[in-house]
């Protein structure tokens, strides 16, 4: 499809949403940015990084709505026999029947959304696109019926304990830990929740715990810290929406870098997938340690049986911490997901990007990143200058996440041929 349909395909999802951005490559990245503001207005909002696991069960249809009818790429556990017609418009479909499937209340603006964008392709509503859309949908749908997510009734809350080293709510909400259940759902991937946990957090009276406890301390405080401004100003970037973020990212990285519809659709694909399993894997490694968070430590630092850790119990971290434990970081283990995955998916660390933040509280709301490690490397300090994370727990998530990319791209979606890198740079 040309440019100049996209620019057109790109105004009605701007009018339909309300959202205001640049045009896009093709079917496949219009959706996902539908998908992810669908995702946001969800009533109630989804809890805790839950909502990743949406995004990869839409990418994940499309995925297989393309793929059946381009030929060039292994579908994800179902074949659709017999798939013709149009790429965009089963790519439209497959996300459509997700979207509505897991969020009914929009399903008004959804079906008004998804005509438009037919008739804005001139795409007839009985292509044969249309119906691979659909049976991609539905298939995908049945798969991940009964794994775990938003069950229903939800398990008891939980509010960790008040021993020492042990997670507890934080200020201002004190509120119990959000999605506790993350940690049993049924990966995309991997084999089960548990099969990249990570291993025990150091012990609190450690080198390695001291050495984190203090820097924490001093660069992570809101009040009297030893960050720099500029510091600060990458805190406030990084402490935003990351199913956003990064989402929006990839769509900027595939406007410039994927050329046809198949490659993007694997690729969203790919990393949304990666994503949800970093989000599983770290509620599965934080359930099962459940470490207390900076703040907690540092309140109680004089009662941990370390003589190096004092104490402070005015400290507070830059942001509020987020309701659920300390180690691993679930931030950095999505990050690490993804900026491997684009290494390997492009064959390469360094590619030149965009990444905005959604924090109104950063000066900078666009930073120009030059290589994908860099952003994971900024992510690994961000949790620690924002006052929420020790470093040993953003750096071992930083490498659960990665192992999950490289676990995911060796097993799943691969070529059907040995034009591997066909379609990008």
């Amino acid at each position: 499809m040309k440019r100049t349909r996209r620019s057109l395909v790109c105004s009605v999802v701007c009018v339909c949403l309300g959202w205001v951005g640049s045009a896009y490559a093709d079917a496949v990245t219009d959706w996902n940015a539908i998908a992810v503001q669908a995702i946001n207005a969800a009533v109630p909002p989804r809890p805790g990084p839950s909502g990743l696991l949406d995004i990869a069960i839409v990418q994940l249809a499309v995925h297989n709505a393309v793929a059946a009818i381009d030929g060039r790429f292994q579908p994800y556990y179902l074949t659709i026999d017999g798939a013709a017609g149009s790429t965009a418009a089963a790519t439209a479909k497959a996300a459509h029947d997700v979207l509505v499937n897991r969020f009914p209340s929009q399903a008004a603006s959804l079906d008004n959304l998804y005509d438009n964008y037919l008739s804005a392709n001139s795409l007839a509503q009985d292509d044969p696109g249309v119906d691979v859309g659909r049976k991609a949908a539905a298939g995908i749908i049945a798969l991940r019926a009964d794994d775990g997510s938003f069950p229903s009734p939800a398990p008891p809350p939980y509010n960790g304990g008040t021993e020492i080293g042990v997670w507890r709510p934080t200020p201002p909400a004190f509120a119990p830990m959000a999605s506790p259940w993350l940690a049993h759902v049924r990966p995309f991937a991997l084999d089960n929740p548990w099969q990249l946990r990570a291993g025990p957090p150091p012990s609190l009276i450690s080198d390695r715990y001291t050495q984190d406890y203090n820097e924490v301390k001093a660069l992570g405080a809101l009040s009297n810290s030893a960050r720099t401004p500029q510091q600060t100003d990458l805190a406030y970037f990084w402490a935003a929406n990351y199913l956003q973020v990064w989402n929006e990212a990839v769509r900027n990285i595939a406007r410039d870098n994927v050329y046809n519809i198949g490659e993007s659709a694997r690729l969203f694909a790919l990393f949304n997938m990666a994503m949800a399993d970093g989000s599983i894997t770290a509620w599965s490694t934080k359930t099962h340690y459940a470490f207390w968070r900076p703040y907690t430590a540092i309140q109680e630092g004089d009662n941990d049986g370390n003589d190096y850790t004092t104490g402070d119990p005015n400290w507070l971290p830059l942001i509020d911490n987020p309701p659920y434990p300390d180690y691993t970081s679930g931030a950095n283990n999505v990050t690490g997901a993804v900026t491997r995955m684009l290494q390997l998916y492009f064959g390469r660390d360094e590619l030149t990007f965009p990444v905005t933040t959604n924090n109104a509280l950063a000066t900078h709301k666009t930073r120009i990143y030059n290589r994908f490690s860099d952003a994971a490397s900024d992510v690994v300090n961000c949790r620690v200058y924002e006052g929420i994370h020790f470093r040993f727990a953003d750096e071992i998530a930083r490498s659960q996440g990665e192992a999950i990319a490289d676990w995911a791209f060796t097993r799943f979606l691969r070529p059907l041929d040995s034009h591997d890198n066909e379609g990008h740079e």
